[in-house]
């Protein structure tokens, strides 16, 4: 739907296949991952490795990932709840103001990055008898296509959103605006999937509307760019020789993606972190975060250019 020029996003939750709700968050996750299996197998074949490696490499992937960027949130952006709600950390609940499901919520990509480079070290040792830098080289890129599939995800929640803008690529996010419930009493619906699915044919749609602020789509501004990442990432490993370098894909990987991040920051809504203390507010929690592995990603660039003049 279009208002002044602007989309009103008001989506689903996910597919209701009557006994079991298929959110659009969980099916971008099946995605990421089973699409990059995918791009996977034929760079296992070209290099000689099995698919049972592959297999394994996934799956050690998939739950340093999980488990690295929730961590990631935690650390970074709630520290409060080690003390506060220590069930919520790794679990889909929260005890706070009473035991509730929340969902798996609160993810950082930083988390899963740190998370994902050490566990390939016990894949190093464990799985695949090749270098530390052989296995970053190539995994990174099913990484690069994850992360588009990811950010559409958290589209489709509306979160992680954007500050608000006047421009006409801006979006009003109802659901930033109003939860479930309060949508449902707002515009006297009997559930909050009704609620949902008919606020724009209800009476009271402009008033809700009004109330409603343009935001930069903040998400898809990511995923668009980390198409680009995925594809260069694709080109310099198929068509020319950057896999014989140790490193240079891994650190134009970090280069790349977190130079993304870092610009996407500056039309992005606060998530809080340490970016509160006055020392740190020059930037985004995400940006400083950023900053590591871009320095770090350039240091492998550079190194692998040198190993190979050598």
């Amino acid at each position: 739907m279009i208002h002044a020029l602007n989309m009103v996003w008001n989506p689903s939750e996910g597919i209701d296949l009557g006994f079991f709700m298929l959110r659009f968050y969980s099916l971008s996750w099946v995605l990421a991952f089973g699409l990059g299996w995918y791009v996977m197998k034929p760079i296992f074949n070209r290099e000689n490795e099995s698919v049972e490696a592959l297999d394994k490499l996934f799956i050690y992937t998939l739950v340093a990932t999980m488990l690295g960027a929730r961590l990631g949130h935690v650390i970074f952006y709630q520290p409060e709840l080690f003390n506060d709600d220590p069930w919520s950390i790794l679990l889909p609940i929260s005890t706070k103001p009473s035991l509730h499901f929340t969902g798996f919520a609160g993810l950082a990509s930083h988390g899963a990055a740190i998370a994902i480079i050490a566990t390939m070290f016990y894949i190093q040792k464990r799985v695949i008898k090749r270098s530390f830098l052989w296995i970053l080289d190539r995994i990174v890129i099913p990484v690069s296509l994850g992360a588009i599939f990811i950010r559409l995800g958290n589209f489709f929640n509306s979160e992680i959103v954007g500050t608000q803008t006047t421009s006409s690529f801006g979006i009003k996010f109802l659901r930033d605006q109003y939860g479930a419930k309060e949508a449902m009493q707002l515009t006297q619906t009997n559930s909050a999937k009704e609620a949902y699915n008919t606020i724009e044919n209800n009476p009271q749609f402009s008033e809700l509307l009004a109330n409603v602020a343009t935001k930069h789509p903040a998400q898809l501004y990511e995923a668009i760019c980390y198409v680009f990442v995925f594809a260069i990432l694709m080109f310099l490993y198929w068509k020319t020789e950057a896999r014989n370098k140790a490193g240079y894909l891994f650190g134009m990987f970090l280069i790349l993606l977190w130079s993304v991040r870092f610009v996407v920051e500056f039309v992005k809504e606060s998530q809080g972190g340490f970016e509160e203390f006055p020392i740190f507010n020059a930037l985004s929690t995400g940006q400083w975060l950023s900053i590591p592995f871009i320095i770090i990603g350039f240091y492998f660039v550079i190194k692998a250019k040198e190993l190979q003049k050598a």
